[in-house]
């Protein structure tokens, strides 16, 4: 089986909104119940995951009966940090489901509503091949490494900007979140990466955005009529 972990429990502070990023309207429909849908549609996921934070229940459940929005997820519960909450999504895959070496699990943030179905088989087809896949893509932009006061010029060509989803062999992934929380995880590839393992980059898709501020929410509108 393939899963998918949404992890939609961030409280989006940049958005300058009282709301998190991933509830605000897009094109009619909440930010999430666009990922959500993108991921249903994709006959590489078997199940989904979405994670919230828990004083959002009853607005979930409320939206989903204003909206008759009746996708199927499995609902689970955020912790305070993004890897408490993977973590909470894994442990609902292990106590709901039997999880074996032929199963693969990717973790995407609820707030990249543009992720295609192509994208979506893409990433599994690297996880297959190679256990543990980041989508990333290749830095268009200069890139210096530093602080305001002392920074180096780095190769751009040597730099990689990375997306979700994140794809991994089931097991893998599970063994990885055993781990205490550092500090230094920034995303799922970096907990696994912790343990030793490898890390191959799928070339991930420049309309994969994610909402982060006010302007994100029109330029996913316009890449909505796109995929």
């Amino acid at each position: 089986m393939n899963f998918v972990i949404i992890v939609a429990a961030g409280t989006g502070s940049r958005m300058n909104s009282d709301l998190p990023k991933q509830f605000l309207d897009l094109n009619g429909l909440p930010v999430v119940m666009h990922t959500i849908d993108h991921f249903h549609q994709s006959s590489d996921i078997s199940e989904i995951i979405l994670v919230i934070s828990k004083e959002m229940e009853q607005f979930w459940i409320d939206l989903c009966s204003k909206l008759q929005y009746s996708t199927p997820v499995h609902l689970t519960f955020g912790g305070k940090t993004r890897f408490e909450s993977v973590k909470n999504g894994i442990e609902y895959i292990q106590e709901n489901f039997e999880v074996g070496a032929a199963d693969y699990i990717a973790v995407h943030d609820g707030a990249r509503p543009i992720v295609s179905t192509s994208l979506i088989s893409k990433a599994f087809q690297g996880a297959y091949k190679y256990q543990a896949i980041v989508l990333a893509q290749k830095s268009i932009e200069s890139v210096r490494l530093g602080n305001n006061k002392s920074n180096n010029a780095t190769d751009r060509n040597q730099v990689w900007l990375v997306q979700t989803p994140q794809v991994f062999q089931a097991e893998l992934l599970i063994e990885a979140y055993r781990q205490k929380e550092d500090p230094l995880f920034t995303d799922d590839a970096s907990v696994v990466e912790k343990m030793g393992n490898r890390i191959s980059i799928v070339e991930g898709d420049s309309k994969n955005i994610k909402i982060t501020y006010p302007q994100d929410l029109q330029i996913a509108q316009f890449y909505l009529n796109l995929i």
